[in-house]
């Protein structure tokens, strides 16, 4: 079994090792030589005891990093995530069919976990002593656990100011080095691509191939969950467009492979304030053109995407959309999730807000079988959460807020609060 890289622009190969773009400059990607693999082989490790494949990444190894020794793979483990569906979604989505993929069910509370496992045991198998990325949060959190899992040095350059503490405090807890840089998300990545050159670095943001390939495990797990059936719909939130990238690759690799009979739509949401490849798509021009991004979704406040190519083959080969949603659409789906019961980040509930947009306009069917990606757990900012019960999320209203009621410290307070609450259901009802 080989596995090389090979460039998106000119097709030139590399071997695997400490290189993240091609001479001509353009993006690298993983390609296998894939051993004889079917869905049986995969069933066969569903709720497996033993590493690697009680990990709902490597579960499916030979799709993900075929020739790395079982001994240097790091993982906590990650995947396993859940399908989730809810009377109240289907009714605010206008679906009969709609279900969530929780990824905020990871380790560290994100679906970076997935691509993580992969990086840090790449990085293991090349011996490396030092990793780092840039990152609006989950990255960096996710980084930094399996950093200190593989006993490594982790060195994460964060935007001042713009982090969720939730995602900070998992980045410090874990060890890492935590560099502030003053300026936005695009300035830390411009920042840290040129140390990793400069200074030795082994980079592990998703221009690294193999971060990638772990993030493909969303796509082969979440439809073995439904018995190898594809939904018609895959809407993700596109910040980087690392998954937007995966999910087109793991889609053309199981067709490839006969491991899936028709292909779903992908569904690419972006935030208002953050939507350069929204831009580009709608426009129909061929470069992006990055912007100064803005938007409470800070997991998506990405304003020159690194994976914008890859995204664009994605959404090309699965006849996809790009669309893009407001703040106020992606805080009213979040408290919609999160009223289910499930409960998410901001930037995961852009995925719920655009299929709710799409519905009305008639681009999906009520008809159509749908799934949503949530990206991170609901305690990764809960800043922004409780900001918008309170009615303090700028440029928003709570349209659905649940606000903590005060009361005095008597009985009778408490009786006629209850009431109130009594009055409320009734009228609900």
């Amino acid at each position: 079994m080989v596995s090389k890289f090979s460039c998106i622009e000119c097709g030139r190969e590399y071997q695997p090792g400490v290189r993240f773009r091609c001479d001509c400059g353009g993006l690298l990607e993983v390609k296998h030589e894939f051993p004889e693999v079917s869905r049986a082989l995969f069933d066969g490790r569903m709720g497996s005891l033993d590493g690697p494949y009680c990990s709902g990444a490597w579960r499916f190894k030979e799709l993900v990093d075929p020739c790395i020794e079982e001994a240097l793979i790091v993982s906590r483990p990650e995947g396993n995530t859940n399908l989730y569906s809810h009377r109240i979604l289907c009714e605010y989505v206008g679906l009969n069919d709609i279900s969530l993929k929780h990824e905020g069910e990871n380790p560290t509370g994100s679906f970076k976990d997935r691509g993580m496992t992969v990086g840090i045991s790449e990085a293991n198998r090349l011996g490396a002593k030092m990793v780092a990325c840039a990152s609006t949060g989950n990255t960096s959190a996710s980084l930094a656990a399996y950093a200190a899992q593989a006993d490594v040095t982790c060195v994460v350059f964060i935007p001042e100011g713009e982090i969720a503490f939730g995602k900070l405090a998992q980045a410090l807890s874990y060890g890492a080095n935590v560099l502030q840089v003053k300026g936005n998300f695009d300035d830390a990545m411009r920042l840290v691509q040129e140390a990793s050159e400069r200074l030795g670095l082994y980079l592990l943001n998703s221009v690294n191939p193999w971060r990638i390939e772990g993030q493909k495990s969303i796509i082969f797990e979440l439809l073995q969950q439904r018995g190898w059936a594809p939904p018609d719909w895959i809407a993700v939130p596109a910040g980087n467009l690392g998954n937007t990238s995966a999910f087109g690759k793991a889609l053309r690799e199981m067709v490839d492979l006969d491991l899936l009979d028709e292909t779903p739509r992908l569904l690419a949401l972006q935030a208002e304030g953050a939507n350069p490849f929204y831009r580009l798509v709608e426009g129909g021009g061929n470069s992006l053109e990055p912007l100064k991004p803005s938007t409470v979704a800070s997991a998506i406040k990405i304003g020159n995407p690194v994976s914008w190519k890859k995204a664009l083959k994605a959404i090309s080969e699965t006849d996809g959309v790009v669309e893009q949603v407001s703040d106020q659409e992606i805080m009213d789906a979040k408290a919609i999730v999160d009223r289910c019961g499930v409960g998410c980040e901001p930037a995961s509930a852009a995925s719920v807000a655009g299929v709710r947009k799409l519905v009305d306009e008639g681009v999906i069917d009520s008809g159509d079988d749908v799934v949503c990606i949530l990206t991170g757990s609901l305690l990764k900012d809960p800043g922004a959460t409780v900001g918008y019960h309170t009615g303090n999320v700028e440029g928003v209203t709570p349209r659905y807020a649940n606000p903590p009621i005060l009361i005095e410290a008597d009985l009778a307070s408490v009786e006629e609060t209850f009431a109130q609450i009594a009055l409320a259901v009734r009228e609900n009802r």
